[in-house]
């Protein structure tokens, strides 16, 4: 569990967290017992002790600070930069009980990637009465523009992240989807990162799920998307370091391999996007994006942005570049298509979907 502050605390300092009965809770049981894949946390940090657990805080704070781990404030000049705040004490889910929710977010990040292909192609869901026109039309995050623009291959949607809450039946809810440039995993590396040097032999032991596997994928996928196959070039577009997430967009690039760009970086010469740099240009192949959709291209989108690279949407129209998440998906994060997703899919899957959507 992370959140934003200027040091680390942890609820379970002093160790004396107890079962209150008639509470929902994540470590005890309806019958007040520790639920089993709590056990060795709980007795691996009251062995240890409070005393020392706070050095171990004060030691992650360090390593936070050292990594420039910040997750900066809009609007906020008394603190510009605030360290991200990792709590030591993380919140654990069962192998089983995730087997279940990954299952339902697997079909969840099928059925947005189709429902993709159909607003910006043949819009069958609007022809079959599934959806009503200006559910879509109406939104600003629908795009024109990008009417056609296909990735090669089945899937459109890159990248998809999903927020979630424990609802009071005690299973997993979704409360909004998230499709434009989706951020959290650079700092959830980063997470696994400290914990496994705060508490290296808990962490081993624990046998924790590992994330390099999503990441090994995301370069894979992103360099076979590649119109270049002969020496593909990959970038990771920021908004520059303002952001509030730079410190992500930067752990990215540097851990896929990829070169971290801005707008500036980035010119349109002849029909494809190409980077600056000290010894000339440089082609690029696919862009990684971290800046919303509208502020990508000043000329076919938002003309005032001074985010986006002039002529953007024309290259990859032509299929000269490939964006991701492309240029329109900002669409799906629309909460009205939440009141109709279960008719989208039982009309794209041909049946329900196993996680539940709080209703809006």
């Amino acid at each position: 569990m992370s959140q934003i502050a200027d040091s680390v605390v942890s609820p379970l300092s002093s160790f004396d967290y107890s079962f209150q009965p008639g509470q929902k809770d994540e470590v005890f049981s309806e019958k007040g017992e520790i639920k089993p894949h709590w056990v060795y946390l709980l007795e691996s940090l009251k062995e240890l002790g409070a005393e020392a657990f706070r050095e171990r805080e004060a030691k992650a704070l360090r390593i936070l600070r050292d990594d420039g781990a910040t997750y900066n404030i809009y609007n906020d000049s008394l603190v510009p930069n605030k360290v991200w705040e990792l709590d030591l004490v993380p919140s654990l889910i069962s192998s089983e009980e995730w087997g279940g929710i990954e299952s339902g977010l697997l079909e969840r990040a099928e059925l947005f990637n189709l429902l993709l292909k159909d607003i910006y192609g043949p819009r069958d869901l609007i022809r079959l009465g599934v959806i009503p026109p200006e559910a879509l039309l109406c939104h600003r995050g629908f795009l024109r523009a990008c009417q056609g623009i296909m990735l090669s291959g089945n899937h459109q949607l890159i990248n998809h992240a999903v927020d979630l809450m424990r609802g009071d039946d005690g299973k997993m809810w979704v409360l909004t989807d998230r499709t434009q440039s989706p951020s959290g995993a650079g700092y959830a590396l980063e997470n696994r990162t400290v914990m496994s040097r705060i508490f290296p032999s808990l962490f081993r032991d624990s046998h924790v799920h590992r994330l390099a596997n999503y990441f090994q994928r995301l370069r894979t996928k992103l360099t076979t998307l590649a119109p270049n196959q002969d020496d593909p070039r990959v970038v990771v577009l920021t908004p520059g370091a303002h952001n509030e997430t730079y410190f992500e967009h930067a752990y990215l690039a540097n851990y896929l391999g990829f070169h971290l760009v801005q707008s500036g970086d980035l010119v349109v010469r002849n029909g494809f996007v190409w980077m600056k740099s000290f010894d000339g240009i440089s082609r690029v192949d696919v862009i990684l994006r971290r800046v919303d959709d509208s502020f990508c291209d000043p000329v076919e989108l938002r003309g005032d942005s001074q985010l986006g690279v002039p002529g953007l949407l024309e290259v990859a129209r032509a299929g000269r570049v490939v964006i991701a998440n492309p240029l329109g998906s900002g669409i799906l994060e629309n909460p009205v298509f939440l009141s109709y997703l279960p008719a989208i899919a039982k009309a794209l899957l041909g049946r329900e979907l196993r996680l539940n959507t709080v209703p809006t």
